[in-house]
């Protein structure tokens, strides 16, 4: 077996998926993700969602006014698809480089998703123009169809919806975000192995660490309910495989999405992970234990820039070998937020690997 090293020197990573909120959530995590990523995509699930141009520079401002001081970091915004959306604004936003990609939420598959697209058929003129001007679609690839257990509703969106889409759409550059099985994983490979550079997909670093036992041990742990949710863990290991692949076609997007205490703990628990402060050593442990550490460079910071046209970046953070126990949730000292704009104490979001002790931290 290969020595482990004791540090890492990566190219500065970017997070292909990420949720960044509002106000003074927003606030709060944005100085974990700027951290360690050059660039995000940041997705437009607001309310009211982002689906124009003057919304989303709105937004990338407030982004770029809650940076800590002397922080570099770049938002990629994204453009929120409902039935309406008209094309002529989503290509003028593309075209201005304000929109660099477009999300697809089926309505009603998560949250803040009850704007989204009810039928792809209602879209077909966007599908239409995205593909004529090479602008990226990403897909939160479930069905909403209450008929369909929970557990399925990745693998039939494949089937039913994204093989069809991408017939009728062959030029559609398409990422499927979060994957978290099996099939989509295998999906993607072979397309990628039959020649296909326009498909891509996203993993996380929750679904690479946790099964659907995560949610249950113990009792119902609503900190580890995420949508899509977690699966078997012949799944998680398919994923493990996609990751630490080396295949241009997966990429890191961390689909960090925080919520107050209030929004996890109550009758109705909100579904979201915030893994944002410690993501990239995460997936490091990960990578270490597939003894893949030397293709986690390619998979946090080379083949999305390239899936997405854009450069890769110049500087590099180091990933040392040093334990580090995660607090149970994000420390405001540490975050650079000013009192008059911080959460209420009780409504920090938790952090994913809570009471857990981390081999790696960043330099």
């Amino acid at each position: 077996m290969a020595q482990v090293p004791s540090s890492l020197v990566l190219r500065r990573p970017d997070d292909w998926h990420v949720h960044l909120r509002d106000g003074a959530m927003l606030q709060a995590v944005l100085p974990a993700t700027a951290r360690t990523f050059a660039r995000a995509i940041v997705m437009p699930n607001l309310r009211p969602p982002i689906t124009t141009v003057d919304a989303a520079l709105a937004y990338r401002s407030r982004i770029l006014s809650a940076l800590p001081q002397g922080q570099p970091f770049e938002p990629l915004m994204t453009a929120y698809l409902t039935d309406d959306l008209d094309p002529n604004e989503l290509e003028r936003g593309f075209r201005e480089g304000v929109f660099t990609a477009a999300k697809l939420y089926p309505a009603n598959a998560t949250t803040n998703s009850a704007a989204g697209v009810s039928d792809l058929a209602r879209i077909a003129a966007v599908l239409e123009r995205m593909e004529s001007i090479d602008m990226p679609l990403l897909i939160h690839g479930e069905v909403t169809d209450p008929e369909v257990d929970i557990f399925d509703r990745e693998a039939a969106f494949i089937d039913q919806h994204l093989i069809p889409l991408r017939r009728r759409h062959p030029g559609l550059r398409i990422v499927l975000e979060h994957i978290t099985t099996e099939q989509a994983a295998v999906y993607i490979r072979d397309e990628h192995l039959a020649g296909d550079r326009r498909l891509a997909a996203t993993i996380t670093p929750h679904h690479l660490h946790l099964n659907r036992n995560a949610m249950f041990m113990g009792g119902l742990r609503s900190d580890f309910y995420c949508l899509p949710v977690v699966k078997r863990e012949c799944h998680r290991q398919a994923l493990i495989a996609a990751a630490t692949s080396g295949l241009p076609c997966f990429f890191l997007g961390t689909d960090s999405a925080p919520h107050p205490r209030s929004g996890k703990e109550s009758a109705c628990g909100c579904a979201g992970i915030f893994n944002a402060l410690h993501a990239i050593e995460s997936y490091a442990c990960v990578f270490e234990q597939a003894g893949a550490l030397d293709r986690l460079e390619g998979f946090a910071s080379e083949h999305g820039p390239r899936f997405y046209g854009l450069p890769l970046n110049d500087d590099t953070i180091t990933l040392v070998r040093k334990e580090q126990s995660v607090p149970s949730r994000l420390d405001p000292v540490e975050t650079d937020v000013s009192a008059e704009d911080s959460l209420e104490e009780n409504e920090w979001p938790a952090l994913f690997h809570a009471g857990e002790t981390l081999p790696w931290c960043v330099a």
